[in-house]
C-alpha cells in the first residue's frame, strides 16, 4: 500500500528576534493510506507545529512533506489551500465554527468553496449521522461543546477527505463527552476509509490509531505500533 503522507528530515525554526528557536528537528516518517497515526508528547514538544506542516498550513525550514504524492514545498499558499480543500479534513480542539452561521451552514462551507452539488442534502445527512438532526438550524452559541465538535466532525467529513488531521479533538470536553466523540470519530473514519493523523495528550485515545509517534523537545524519540 502506498504512502498518503511522507515526511522527510523535517525541521522548523522560528526567529524570535533575538535568537532562533528550533521547534522540530529532523523528523521523518510515512503514513499509508487508510492507516492511523497519533502524535503525542508533552506541551511544547512540537506536536501542533508538525501537524500544521503535514497539512500544508505552514512550510518547514528544511525537509520535505509529500501529501497525496504532492510535494507541498513546491506549492504557493493558494495551491496548498487548494490541496487542503480537495483532500484534507480538519478537526480542532476549539471547534472553529463560524458563530454567525447555523450548524448546517457551517458544515456546508467546505463543499461551497469547492463548488459541489447537493450540498445541503449531504450536510443534513452528515449532521444526522453525528446525532444532530434536530439541532442543525441552531447557532454554535446554542450548542454544547460536544455538539459543536460533532458539527466540526460533520464539516471535516463532508468533502470525503483522503486524510483527516485532528488536533486535540477532545481537549475541551468532559470525560464522558470525550469518549462519545472519540467513538464517533473513529466510526465515521472507518466508514469513510479516511487516513487519520491525531495529535493528543491522551495515550488511551492515541492507542486507538494503532501507531504512536512520540515527540520530545522537537525530536522524534519513538515510533511504535500498538495492538488495539
Amino acid at each position: 500500500m502506498s504512502s498518503i503522507l511522507k515526511v522527510e528530515q523535517l525541521s522548523k525554526t522560528f526567529n524570535t528576534g533575538q535568537k532562533e528557536l528550533t521547534v522540530l528537528q529532523d523528523i521523518s516518517f510515512e503514513v499509508e493510506q487508510t492507516a492511523g497515526l497519533s502524535i503525542v508528547g508533552p506541551s511544547g514538544s512540537g506536536k501542533t507545529t508538525l501537524l500544521g506542516l503535514c497539512a500544508g498550513l505552514d512550510q518547514p525550514t528544511t525537509g520535505k512533506v509529500s501529501l497525496i504524492d504532492i510535494d507541498l514545498n513546491r506549492l504557493n499558499e493558494d495551491d496548498r489551500a487548494y490541496v487542503r480543500n480537495q483532500y484534507v479534513g480538519f478537526v480542532f480542539q476549539n471547534f472553529q465554527l463560524l458563530p454567525t452561521l447555523t450548524a448546517l451552514e457551517n458544515v456546508m462551507i467546505p463543499l461551497e468553496l469547492r463548488g459541489g452539488k447537493n450540498i445541503s442534502t449531504k450536510a443534513e445527512s452528515l449532521l444526522d449521522r453525528v446525532g444532530l438532526a434536530e439541532r442543525m438550524h441552531h447557532y454554535p452559541s446554542q450548542l454544547s461543546g460536544g455538539e459543536q465538535q460533532r458539527v466540526a466532525m460533520a464539516r471535516a467529513f463532508i468533502t470525503d477527505p483522503k486524510i483527516l488531521f485532528a488536533d486535540e479533538p477532545t481537549g475541551n470536553l468532559d470525560e464522558e463527552t470525550a469518549e462519545k466523540i472519540t467513538n464517533l470519530l473513529f466510526e465515521i473514519n472507518l466508514e469513510k476509509g479516511t487516513t487519520l493523523v491525531l495529535v493528543t495528550h491522551n495515550l488511551q485515545l492515541a492507542a486507538h490509531t494503532g501507531r504512536i509517534l512520540k515527540l520530545k523537545g522537537g525530536k522524534l524519540i519513538e515510533d511504535k505500533a500498538i495492538s488495539i
